[in-house]
């Protein structure tokens, strides 16, 4: 370039392309920062605009409306993604190096969003409730992701340095442990959260690394069947099937279609009730989605009281719990509600479910210090490892999507199968750069 010739970077303030890129990132970061406290439902243009220092108007500029800017979001969240494959293939040619720079990858992204090194994105959450066309766009990029990772856990088994598994169920089970780590990573103090990273990384690659030991249950089909009880037929029973029967068909619709997607019209279509019917039991659709809620806690509730009771060591009972939700989700007695849906729920109601839900899994922390000390789980971090299953459990209701799910023992075994000998007593991982 000569010396009269204008650089492209003098050139960029009076460039009004060059400006909408620049200030698009920030948007999206703060819109994702947004989506993910406060939940898209609840956030407005002019929640994000504000937060800016944007008129509304200006925000148009670059935005029309919140389903586009929503849409977005999910899309930078898949194209980090897949940028940092693309890095990683670029760098190693090892699978299991490709599969460790994956997940720690995963945990620094919301470290550095959180303390500002890096902008937000927006953890996946209410994918069905997009337009067809968004919708088909971020699962074809997701559907890629999926087929990245499990192209190097398969490497990886076939050079000898991962465990053979069902590289399927091992990778949605992997990716869905990492849906949920936006929120509980974010509740982890500031100067804890990398040692907390570090903790759900080691315990994901000691389930993966090949070497001696190996978990096998000792809870057969019929432990975990046995939790299955049948319904009476007097007239409170009758009326408690009924609204069970709302409760189920909602939380089908909501999984399927997220709150925004799902309306009671289609609920009460899908239980060929009258409207006045299904009105006369369900107010409003904001109220059925916490009964939904409800409805899948106390379901939980149970199945860790009886884990309780069916196992002798601590990770029988994770095992049995695990299980015993994995067949309620993936059977007639399901559907479980996901919480991708849990930001539809106004603050009190959400605060509500999720200090219920932490009352719950506080069971599977006591399995956990038991299985400590009893010597069938090795010393783990509680809080992560509980985090890391409870988010794979919550994406277990669709594994059916990914593997066929004939023999729903195996399904689940293979499932949990990269969890149950990450908490294995063994021996030290392989070292790795």
């Amino acid at each position: 370039m000569s010396s009269s010739e204008p650089s492209t970077s003098r050139a960029q303030p009076f460039n009004r392309q060059a400006q909408h890129d620049a200030k698009r990132p920030a948007i999206l970061s703060e819109a994702a920062r947004l989506f993910n406290g406060k939940g898209s439902r609840a956030t407005t243009l002019q929640d994000i605009a504000a937060s800016l220092g944007l008129t509304k108007t200006s925000l148009y500029y670059y935005v029309r409306t919140k389903e586009e800017l929503i849409y977005q979001c999910y899309l930078a969240t898949l194209q980090r993604q897949h940028q940092a494959l693309d890095e990683l293939e670029a760098r190693t040619g090892v699978p299991v190096e490709r599969v460790v720079g994956f997940l720690k990858r995963q945990f620094d992204q919301w470290q550095d969003a959180r303390s500002g090194r890096d902008v937000h994105l927006a953890a996946l959450l209410e994918i069905a409730s997009l337009n067809d066309e968004h919708r088909a766009a971020i699962e074809g990029a997701y559907i890629d992701l999926f087929r990245r990772l499990r192209g190097y856990l398969r490497d990886g088994m076939a050079d000898g340095s991962l465990r053979d598994g069902d590289s399927t169920s091992m990778t949605r089970a992997i990716i869905g442990s990492l849906d949920w780590v936006f929120h509980w990573l974010h509740s982890v103090p500031e100067d804890d959260a990398a040692a907390a990273a570090e903790q759900a990384a080691d315990l994901l690659l000691h389930g993966l690394y090949a070497g001696p030991g190996c978990y096998h249950s000792a809870i057969g089909q019929a432990d975990v069947d046995k939790g299955v009880t049948s319904s009476g037929f007097d007239r409170d029973e009758q009326n408690r099937l009924k609204q069970e029967a709302f409760y189920k068909a909602g939380t089908w619709l909501f999984n399927k279609k997220g709150f925004n997607g799902a309306s009671l019209d289609e609920i009460a279509e899908y239980l060929n009730v009258s409207k006045g019917a299904f009105y006369y039991h369900i107010r409003n659709k904001e109220d059925l989605l916490y009964n939904c809620y409800s409805h899948s806690l106390a379901i939980v509730e149970r199945v860790y009281r009886e884990a309780d009771r069916a196992g002798s060591t601590g990770i029988e009972k994770i095992d049995y719990a695990s299980r015993r939700t994995f067949l309620i989700q993936n059977s007639d007695l399901g559907p479980l509600i996901r919480y991708n849906t849990i930001t539809a729920l106004p603050t009190d109601r959400r605060l509500e479910v999720l200090a219920r839900t932490d009352a719950a899994n506080n069971h599977f922390l006591d399995f956990l210090a038991q299985g400590v000390a009893d010597g069938s789980i090795r010393a783990v971090d509680p809080l992560v490892a509980r985090n890391l299953l409870a988010g794979a459990i919550n994406a277990s209701m669709d594994i059916s999507l990914w593997r066929r799910v004939d023999d729903i023992d195996d399904a689940a075994r293979d499932y949990f199968d990269v969890f149950f000998n990450g908490l294995l007593p063994r021996e030290p991982a392989p070292a790795t750069d």
